[in-house]
């Protein structure tokens, strides 16, 4: 009852043992089938490295670009209807019971408020028309602090007026002006207003759509500018009393509004969330609980995702994704190819040692195991020069950036990197599993070779 078994179990150590020693035999250096199998491992190694490259650099591009577009917009924006496309100046009335309830919702990591005015800038004999974009005292400076060139972020205090800017590197060139210098910026309302900043910091993103036209500034410069501090002071409401839907879904968290008599103008808000991979069930929360619902003004809340205000760029962004696919297919297919034309010229080198083998009771299953043991063997080694260079190579451009990139091009000065353990250790299983799949056609071949013809074949 127990032998069975235990051949079974012999006869699978034995094919894995003589696998083992055709691998690690010196003499298989000097076989005529050595120079194709070094061609078979090598091809393995460039896949592999071009692979992990592949996904590395295109993973690191678009965390990079994404991340700018971000910096300037935020994941989710709560504007009046017209959503701000020209910079207008429609305000939205946000009480502080819905940034409260705003910043309750699952995955919401920060809610922001602020206002934005085009204006024609002068400074040098010299005009560009920009945006100012008017902070509060709740902004994230993240994005722009890491992307700091000169000078410090702005200080602002909801009791004074703060008359200092941060501009970019683009707009500083183009004006002729350097940190500290002051400029005189022309605002265009209801009537032309002028007034004087002076630059507290530059930054460069090299976002070059963005970096010519923001300029950051005191939210309160735009308020006061459209008389919007006078209308929430002088706007009195009636007791609001009203609640936003409910969903059927228990993920989804209503919205609601303790009502109030005094408002904020702005235009509009800027929301912030943790995990990007769950930005559109967030946005989908947003715009369900204030759907139909209107501001203090009887504004309807306009909620928008970053996908939804540059869909051109995320597209592109998206676009990527299949490239990637499409070298991982290609590099898979001539690693897989590469191996089988090993596998073969083994086969056949082996014909003398298979015939042997089968005139002793071997069965073809077990000596098929032999050459599929031998393939995985020779693959391990190419995994491992291939995962040592490319790893390699991430960790060199990380740290020293040595691949430079055009930025009026690619956004980017240099070749980015982000390789997650996750993306790694598919790329290596897949290309493992997929490469021996596509040996297992060519390993029958050892069925096709007679014991008779094989025991005297040299």
């Amino acid at each position: 009852m127990r032998v069975e078994p235990a051949t079974t179990d012999v006869k699978s150590n034995l094919s894995f043992f003589i696998a083992k020693r055709l691998f690690s035999d010196k003499k298989e250096a000097k076989l005529e089938s050595s120079p194709a199998i070094r061609i078979a491992i090598i091809s393995m190694t460039l896949g592999l490295v071009v692979m992990i490259l592949s996904v590395a650099v295109t993973s690191g591009f678009q965390k990079e670009v994404r991340n700018k577009v971000i910096g300037f917009g935020s994941h989710i924006q709560i504007t009046p209807p017209t959503g701000n496309a020209a910079y207008d100046t429609q305000p939205i009335a946000v009480s502080d019971s819905l940034l409260s309830a705003l910043r309750m919702l699952p995955n919401v990591r920060h809610v922001q408020s602020y206002a934005t005015m085009p204006a024609l800038i002068k400074a040098n004999n010299l005009a560009q028309g920009v945006v100012l974009k008017g902070i509060d005292t709740d902004f994230d400076w993240t994005f722009f602090r890491e992307n700091l060139t000169g000078g410090d972020i702005l200080t602002i205090s909801p009791d004074s007026l703060s008359s200092q800017v941060v501009i970019s590197q683009n707009i500083a060139d183009k004006m002729q002006l350097k940190l500290g210098d002051s400029f005189v910026t022309y605002l265009m309302s209801d009537r032309i207003q002028a007034r004087k900043f002076r630059i507290a910091g530059i930054y460069q993103t090299h976002f070059s759509d963005y970096d010519n036209l923001f300029i950051l500034t005191d939210i309160q410069q735009i308020q006061r500018l459209n008389n919007w501090q006078l209308a929430v002071t002088s706007y009195q409401l009636p007791v609001i009393s009203y609640q936003l839907p409910t969903t059927s879904d228990s993920s989804v968290i209503a919205l609601r509004a303790t009502p109030r008599n005094t408002y904020t103008l702005v235009s509009g808000l800027e929301i912030l969330v943790d995990d990007y991979n769950q930005l559109d069930q967030t946005y989908e929360t947003m715009f369900l609980n204030l759907s139909g619902q209107t501001d203090a003004l009887g504004n309807p809340y306009y909620v928008r995702s970053i996908k939804q205000i540059n869909p051109m760029i995320f597209a592109w962004l998206d676009v990527l994704d299949m490239n990637v696919a499409v070298i991982l297919l290609l590099m898979m297919l001539v690693a897989g190819f590469s191996m089988i034309s090993g596998l073969l010229i083994i086969i056949l080198e082996r014909a003398n040692m298979i015939g042997i083998l089968k005139s002793m009771g071997e069965n073809d299953t077990n000596i098929r195991k032999i050459f599929l043991h031998l393939s995985v063997f020779l693959m391990t080694k190419g995994l491992f020069w291939g995962n040592l260079i490319a790893v390699g190579l991430c960790f060199i451009q990380k740290q020293f950036g040595i691949f430079k990139l055009d930025p009026n091009v690619y956004y980017l000065t240099e070749a980015p990197i982000n390789l997650t353990f996750s993306a790694w250790a598919l790329i290596n299983l897949g290309v493992l599993l997929c490469t021996l799949l596509m040996l297992i056609g060519p390993s029958y071949l050892v069925a096709k070779i007679a014991p008779a013809k094989t025991i005297r074949f040299e």
